[in-house]
C-alpha cells in the first residue's frame, strides 16, 4: 500500500487527455502507458536489489547514493527533494485537495488555509509513528482503489463496443512521431515515479530484506494494471478524439455513465486520492532528512526521534512547514512543472549506483538471497538511458523552468562544501570518504 499510495496521485484522473494530446491513436496512446509500465517495472527490479543490499537503511535512496559515490551527492539529493521535488509536489496536490473539498462541501473557506490545515493534520498522524502513517495509508488507498474501480465500470459500461481500438488513420513513423512520444512520456513519467518513496522507511519495518523487495515488485505491478485499465476505460467511454478534447477525462467518463452524480462522486475519489498521496509523502520522505542530520549534513535536532513513537518528528515537523509555506506562496505550481527534470536525473544516478555496489560486494547476508535484477546489465542500462531521455523531453518541452530546477538542484554543492567545511559531518561519513 505505501509502494502504491507513493505513485497514485491525481495524475491518473488527468494525465489520460494530458497523453491524447501528444499522440492521438489509440495503439499508441495505450502503448506509450505499457512502455511506461515497462520503465516502471525495470526500476522497481533495481529498488528492490538495492533494498535487498541495505535492508534497514533509513532513507533509502539517500543512502544508496551515500554509499555509492559521495556524500555530497546524496546531500544534494535530499536537498532537492526538501526544496523541489517532494513538497513542491506536495503543496500542489494538497490544493488539488483544497479545491475539490470547497467543491464538495460548499464551503468558502480559504483555499490555502485548507490546504495547511490537511497538510498540519497529515503531519500529526505520522508524528505518532510508522505504524500509525502506515494503517492511515492503507485505509486511503484502499478507499483510492475503490474510486479508480468505480471510474473504471463506469468507462466500460458507457463506452461504445468498438472501445479503445477503434480505426484512425495511421501515423507514419518520423521525427515528429518519436518526439511526440518523448513529449508524451514526461507526464507517464511524472505518474509512475514515486515507487522509491518506500524505501525512505526501511529502516522502520520489521522484515525489510524480505518485505520492502516484495512490496516493491507487488505494488508496481498493481499500479501497471490500474492505468492500463484506467486508460482503456476512458478511450471506450470518450474515445481517442473526445480524451484529447478534455481536460478532465475522469469527471467526463463518470457524468457521461452517472450524470452529476457520478462527477460528484468522482470529485470525491479525486480528493481521497490526493490526500492518500500526501499520507504516504508525510510518511516517507522525513526519513531522508532524518538520515541527513544522522550524518551531520543536516541541522541535527532532525535527526532526533519523539521518545514516545520512535517517529522523525522533527523532520516530519519540517517538510510540512516546507509544503505549507509553497503552498501558501502560489509558487507551487511553477515548481511542480520542472519536477520531473531533478526526480529522473536522481532516478538514472540511483539505478547506476547499481553498477558500483556490486563491485564493492555490498551484501546484508551471505545466507539471504538477494533479488537480483532481471538482464542487468541490459536493463539497468536501458532504464538508465531512458531516464537521460525523459530528462533531454522535458528540457526540451520546458528549457526556462527546467534550468531553473537544475539551478536549484546544483546550488545544494556549494552548501555542501559549505557545510563540510565548518566541521558539521560526522567523523564516521568523514573517515569514510577520507574528508
Amino acid at each position: 500500500m505505501i509502494v502504491m499510495g507513493g505513485i497514485i496521485g491525481v495524475g491518473i484522473f488527468a494525465n489520460p487527455s494530458e497523453v491524447a494530446h501528444r499522440v492521438h491513436a489509440p495503439f499508441l496512446i495505450l502503448g506509450v502507458w505499457v512502455l511506461g509500465g515497462l520503465f516502471a517495472m525495470c526500476g522497481a527490479f533495481i529498488w528492490a536489489e538495492l533494498a535487498d543490499r541495505f535492508p534497514g537503511a533509513v532513507g533509502g535512496q539517500y543512502v544508496y547514493l551515500r554509499q555509492a559515490y559521495h556524500p555530497a551527492v546524496a546531500f544534494v539529493y535530499g536537498w532537492g527533494l526538501l526544496l523541489v521535488t517532494q513538497t513542491g509536489g506536495m503543496a500542489a496536490v494538497a490544493v488539488i485537495f483544497a479545491s475539490y473539498f470547497r467543491a464538495l462541501t460548499g464551503l468558502g473557506w480559504n483555499q490555502s488555509a485548507i490546504a495547511a490545515a490537511v497538510l498540519f493534520f497529515l503531519s500529526g498522524i505520522n508524528c505518532l509513528g510508522a505504524r500509525a502513517g502506515s494503517n492511515a495509508q492503507s485505509v486511503l488507498m484502499i478507499l483510492k482503489i475503490v474510486a479508480i474501480a468505480a471510474l473504471v465500470a463506469a468507462g466500460l459500461a458507457a463506452g461504445s463496443p468498438s472501445g479503445p481500438l477503434a480505426p484512425l488513420p495511421k501515423q507514419p513513423v518520423s521525427f515528429g512521431l518519436l518526439k511526440d512520444i518523448g513529449s508524451a512520456m514526461i507526464p507517464i513519467a511524472f505518474a509512475y515515479g514515486g515507487w522509491q518513496t518506500a524505501t525512505f522507511v526501511a529502516g522502520e519495518m520489521w522484515h525489510a530484506q524480505r518485505d520492502l523487495a516484495r512490496g516493491l515488485l507487488l505494488g508496481v505491478s498493481g499500479v501497471v494494471l490500474i492505468y492500463l485499465a484506467v486508460n482503456a476505460a476512458c478511450l471506450r467511454a470518450l474515445g481517442p478524439a473526445g480524451l484529447n478534447a478534455t481536460d478532465t477525462p475522469a469527471s467526463d467518463v463518470m457524468r457521461l455513465a452517472l450524470g452529476e452524480r457520478g462527477a460528484q462522486w468522482i470529485a470525491l475519489g479525486i480528493a481521497l486520492s490526493a490526500l492518500g498521496f500526501l499520507s504516504q509523502s508525510m510518511l516517507t520522505a522525513p526519513r531522508v532528512y532524518y538520515a541527513m542530520a544522522r550524518d551531520g549534513l543536516f541541522f541535527a535536532s532532525v535527526g532526533k526521534l519523539s521518545r514516545q513513537t520512535g517517529a522523525p518528528a522533527v523532520a516530519i515537523a519540517l517538510q510540512a512547514t516546507a509544503a505549507i509555506a509553497i503552498a501558501c506562496s502560489g509558487t507551487y505550481g511553477e515548481i511542480l512543472n520542472f519536477e520531473v527534470t531533478v526526480d529522473f536525473i536522481f532516478f538514472a544516478l540511483t539505478a547506476a549506483s547499481l553498477f558500483v555496489v556490486r563491485k564493492q560486494g555490498a551484501v546484508a547476508s551471505a545466507s539471504a538471497p538477494v533479488c537480483q535484477v532481471p538482464a542487468h546489465p541490459f536493463s539497468t542500462i536501458t532504464f538508465v538511458l531512458a531516464c537521460g531521455g525523459i530528462v533531454a523531453s522535458a528540457i526540451v518541452a520546458s528549457p526556462l523552468k527546467s534550468s531553473i530546477a537544475l539551478g536549484i538542484m546544483l546550488a545544494g554543492v556549494p552548501v555542501y562544501f559549505l557545510w563540510n567545511k565548518f566541521g558539521r559531518v560526522r567523523e564516521v561519513v568523514d573517515k569514510q570518504w577520507g574528508n
